[in-house]
């Protein structure tokens, strides 16, 4: 049996148009638009390809999934279109011959003998053999979409450990927060209370006070901003970076609410930089937060002693009911004290917090220096 060159032809024409419209899907500004479009028209759930994440070679299996997509797309699209078109062209075309008295009915050269109540049956068949062909087409598409237009099992990597980062962040921006804020809210809480009960006797410590909340929420609200820049997605300008060398003034702002505070900083303290330096100022933070929240009063000991093999901080205080400006005012969560042992832990340090057997809370920690990056 001989090949018409026609058959040859045809075959052809369809093997350049489908290499054409492949070649097109290679371009990835073309990936990331048809997973939109097929989101919106198609309504599969297709994450958005990230932008300049290359996960295969020019020549893996997974860069030519977007121009089969497109091939599949045209040619089932396409098809359907033609085959539903003429169903409902034949649909619509036999009951009006039908009326007008003739029994034939011709469509694109090819005709159709129907007669009579038939006419109304075959019409019935046309539209519904054109509705499923339009179901039909939707259903391929929309099985084909997630597998050829969704994430590539290494880009389902990528993207899982892009969450897992985004997580990480989230949640030590969530233990800055509750050292940085809760810290804060604390201080101003009780510095308020000693601006009222000082603002008749003596205005010039009210003023003091008053000042001291001032600059602590400005701190705050610093902190809180890149947070608040992070958990959007944001860009927030950089992250506040508050380290042992700020320490002095975290210390001043306490005295400022009454508190007693007595430091004992020893070694060359300016030269702990980096993570090392700023888990630092943060244990201490939220040391003096618990002493201010759930003390007896009296002094609190800060002790900050920088070694060649490590750093230790402690931070002590009278345990008892509260006595003083602010007395019963606070409630807290719970959360401070493990969110510290998390941060030493990954710090690979060690954590001691509790009674020392003599009316005392101890907070003792030690960071090794190896951590500091």
């Amino acid at each position: 049996m001989a090949i018409r060159p026609e058959s040859v032809q045809t075959v052809v024409v369809l093997l350049v148009w489908a290499a054409l419209v492949g070649a097109v899907g290679l371009a990835r500004p073309v990936r990331r638009a048809l997973v939109v479009s097929a989101r919106r028209l198609l309504r599969v759930s297709l994450p958005n390809p990230a932008a300049g994440r290359r996960t295969s070679g020019p020549l893996g299996l997974d860069r030519w999934r977007t121009p089969l997509w497109l091939v599949l797309h045209a040619a089932v699209g396409w098809t359907g279109a033609l085959a539903s078109g003429v169903l409902f062209i034949m649909g619509i075309s036999l009951p009006m011959n039908w009326l007008g008295g003739e029994v034939r009915a011709s469509l694109f050269g090819t005709s159709v003998r129907v007669s009579g109540w038939w006419s109304w049956v075959a019409a019935a068949v046309c539209v519904l053999l054109a509705i499923t062909v339009c179901v039909l087409v939707t259903k391929i598409l929309r099985w084909s979409a997630p597998r050829l237009l969704g994430p590539s099992a290494a880009e389902q990597l990528a993207l899982a450990a892009e969450r897992e980062l985004l997580l990480a962040e989230r949640n030590r921006i969530a233990h800055e927060l509750h050292d940085s804020i809760g810290h804060t809210l604390t201080a101003a809480t009780i510095q308020a209370a000693v601006a009222g009960e000082v603002l008749s006797t003596d205005p010039v410590a009210a003023r003091a006070a008053m000042r001291s909340i001032e600059d602590s929420t400005r701190a705050a609200l610093e902190d809180l901003d890149y947070a608040l820049g992070v958990l959007r997605e944001e860009q927030s300008g950089t992250a506040p970076t508050r380290t042992l060398a700020d320490l002095p003034e975290l210390l001043e702002r306490l005295r400022h609410t009454g508190a007693v505070v007595e430091p004992e900083l020893t070694g060359e303290l300016t030269r702990v930089q980096g993570t090392l330096s700023r888990a630092a100022y943060r244990i201490i933070q939220e040391g003096l937060t618990n002493a201010l929240r759930h003390g007896a009063g009296g002094p609190i000991e800060v002790r900050v002693a920088a070694g060649p093999d490590g750093l230790d901080l402690a931070v002590v205080n009278r345990t008892g009911p509260r006595t003083g400006p602010g007395e019963g005012s606070f409630s807290t969560s719970g959360h401070g004290l493990p969110g510290l042992a998390e941060r030493v832990r990954l710090l690979q340090g060690e954590f001691r917090s509790g009674p020392d057997g003599t009316g005392r809370w101890r907070l003792a920690v030690r960071l090794p220096v190896r951590a500091s990056v």
